[in-house]
């Protein structure tokens, strides 16, 4: 699980099943825009991104770090708090922005559609929608799920259990972080 994956399963244990999936739609609109990307073959947008993936990757890295500082100093709560839903949109919108920062996505999304013959050079674009469509839906039911799960954890747990859940949260963020800074060296 990487970063995303941590935000989302924190956000949904400490402010509840809304704002962990807000979280996770957040991520799975970034995938779908780099699929869309990708799949109608928008290549001046992806040269661009990845014109600037150093300075994405700089501010990703930088970003993860104060997450996982942020967190790991966090104050364990007792329960899940609800979100305005002025929150629920920043949590979506810094989550969305926060996957963005890997422009390096949409390789990946331009490999499977070269590998299913779609993309820019196929006319296809109802089957190459379709599949962006399939990606969103897909990523969207895999947060729905994990928030779910963890939205049932919830009242199983206890505030020290929810300290250490921060410490480590925060440390693994913070890591990853680093590691992302790392890379550009």
């Amino acid at each position: 699980m990487g970063p995303i994956g941590l935000l989302c399963l924190r956000s949904t244990l400490t402010a509840g099943r809304l704002t962990g999936l807000c979280a996770g739609l957040g991520a799975a609109t970034a995938d779908a825009t780099y699929g869309l990307l990708a799949g109608l073959g928008l290549t001046f947008i992806a040269d661009l991104l990845l014109g600037y993936q150093v300075w994405l990757q700089l501010i990703g890295g930088l970003f993860l770090c104060f997450l996982g500082f942020t967190t790991f100093h966090a104050p364990p709560v007792s329960q899940a708090t609800s979100c305005p839903s002025r929150t629920l949109a920043k949590v979506y919108l810094s989550t969305f922005l926060l996957t963005l920062s890997n422009p390096l996505t949409i390789l990946s999304f331009a490999g499977i559609f070269a590998g299913l013959g779609l993309g820019p050079n196929s006319a296809n674009y109802g089957a190459t929608l379709s599949l962006v469509s399939g990606v969103f839906t897909g990523s969207a039911l895999w947060w729905l799920t994990l928030s779910s799960c963890a939205g049932l954890l919830h009242s199983k747990l206890s505030p020290a259990t929810f300290g250490k859940i921060n410490r480590v949260a925060g440390g693994m963020i913070g890591a990853m972080g680093i590691f992302a800074l790392l890379k550009l060296l």
